[in-house]
Order: C-alpha cells, then sequence, then structure tokens
C-alpha cells in the first residue's frame, strides 16, 4: 500500500475534484457536529431568548395603548418554535466552527506567506457577524412598532409564533451574514480571483444590491431602519476594497522587484 502523502505537502498540489468534494464533506460534517451542540446550549437558552423576543411585542401595549398577544396555532407550535430558536442559536453559537471551516476550505489557494491573514480573516469575521446580528436586533422593536402601528387602534394584534420568530430570524440573521460578505470579499482577493479594480468599478451595483438586501430585510415603510443598516454595511463593503487595494499595491510592487532581478 503506497504511503500516504502528507497533509501539508498535498496543499501545494492542486486537489482534484473528488478531493475538493472530500474536504467539503468533511467540513460540513464538523460544522453540522458545532451546530449541533450549539443547539444543545441553544435549547437551554431558549426560553430566556424568547422572553427577549417577545420585549419589543409588549412595548406595543404600552406605546401604542392596545392589546398585542403572540399566539400558538397549533397544539405543537410552543415545542416546534423552542426547537427553531434552539437551532438559531445553535448556528449563531457555532459560528467561529462553521466561519473557519469555510475560510479553511479556501485556504489551499493561498501561498504560504498568505496563509497568516487567514486567521485574521476568521478574526475578524466573528466580530462582523455578531455586530450584524446586533445591529438588527437593535432596530427590531421599531420594525416591530412601525408594521403593528397600522392596526386600527380599536383591534387586536394577534401575531402566530413561528411567523413572528421567522420575521426575525430573517433580520436579525441575514444582517448578521450581510456584515461578513466583505471578509470573504478581501479574502477572494487574495485568492487572487477578485481584484481591487473590480471592486471599485463595481461600487456603484454593490450599493444598490445593500440597498435592495436591507430592504428585504426590514419593511419597505421602515425607511429609516434601511439606511441604518445599509449604511454600515455600505461602509465596510468600502473598507474591503482598501485593503484590496493594498494588497494588490503590494502585489504588483513585488512583481516588479521580481521581474527587475530577473533582467539584471
Amino acid at each position: 500500500m503506497a504511503a500516504r502523502a502528507p497533509r501539508g505537502a498535498n496543499r501545494e498540489k492542486r486537489m482534484s475534484l473528488g478531493e475538493h468534494l472530500i474536504e467539503l464533506r468533511n467540513r460540513l460534517f464538523k460544522s453540522a457536529i458545532a451546530i449541533v451542540v450549539g443547539a444543545v446550549l441553544g435549547w437551554i437558552l431558549s426560553e430566556w431568548v424568547w422572553d427577549a423576543l417577545r420585549e419589543p411585542v409588549n412595548q406595543i401595549v404600552e406605546s401604542q395603548s392596545r392589546d398585542a398577544e403572540i399566539t400558538y396555532p397549533t397544539i405543537t407550535g410552543a415545542f416546534d418554535l423552542r426547537l427553531q430558536i434552539a437551532f438559531t442559536l445553535g448556528i449563531v453559537i457555532a459560528s467561529p466552527v462553521w466561519l473557519y471551516q469555510v475560510f479553511a476550505f479556501l485556504v489551499p489557494g493561498l501561498n504560504k506567506k498568505e496563509r497568516r491573514y487567514t486567521f485574521a480573516f476568521f478574526f475578524t469575521a466573528i466580530p462582523l457577524f455578531f455586530a450584524g446580528c446586533a445591529a438588527g436586533w437593535y432596530v427590531l422593536p421599531n420594525v416591530v412598532a412601525l408594521m403593528t402601528s397600522f392596526v386600527p387602534s380599536d383591534d387586536v394584534s394577534y401575531l402566530d409564533a413561528k411567523i413572528y420568530f421567522d420575521f426575525v430570524l430573517k433580520l436579525v440573521l441575514a444582517i448578521g451574514i450581510g456584515f461578513v460578505v466583505p471578509v470573504f470579499l478581501v479574502l477572494l482577493n487574495f485568492v487572487g480571483i477578485l481584484s481591487a479594480a473590480t471592486l471599485i468599478k463595481s461600487w456603484r451595483i454593490a450599493i444598490l444590491v445593500i440597498v435592495l438586501f436591507t430592504a428585504l430585510a426590514t419593511p419597505a415603510a421602515d425607511v429609516i431602519s434601511m439606511f441604518m443598516l445599509a449604511i454600515p454595511m455600505i461602509l465596510l463593503y468600502f473598507v474591503a476594497w482598501f485593503i484590496a487595494y493594498l494588497h494588490d499595491k503590494r502585489a504588483a510592487k513585488r512583481l516588479r522587484e521580481l521581474e527587475e532581478g530577473l533582467a539584471a
């Protein structure tokens, strides 16, 4: 039986499609295990989290002087909702693991010198993900208050628990992922797939996509919350371009020095 090549040595060669699929499967498996473990912890925290999610609904009663209630239309509704909260918390809690697996899967595209930046990407993505989730959480009460304000004052707001949580999930988790996208743009630049010139040429399209993304994550009527989320994401896009610009500039300088050395 032939000796198996060292893992580090294999990373310096082109991987076959089968090897890529095997590595992807292994990393997905590790991510799934981490999410399951996180979901167990999420189950323990789910009651506290649901109390916090109910707070914007409780504020409706105080600010709008109307009755507002969260309902469970099915027998298993409360149990299903708690499972969903636990799984969502599992994704958030396990984010350091699955984000690392994503970065590690892309590492073979980097050379030895550039691989050291992987951990910088990783430790940048985690805070940005949580910052995005926090931003979504921050605008949540305003969004809930705005959308329920259209209910006539003589009527009661009955909010289906699952639909309400799906709404919160789309807002908080989507914004969290949106905040991480600039880190992936920088990573693609370091791999050599995306140049800084392409990023700056596409800034108008990027702003349009960001605005559309935040418009989908927030109600169309809540323009203030939409811009509160869009502005930091636009700033992060230009930060990603600036980092890519510095990297491309250094890479071009190294290439010129190499060509001059060969010509000498």
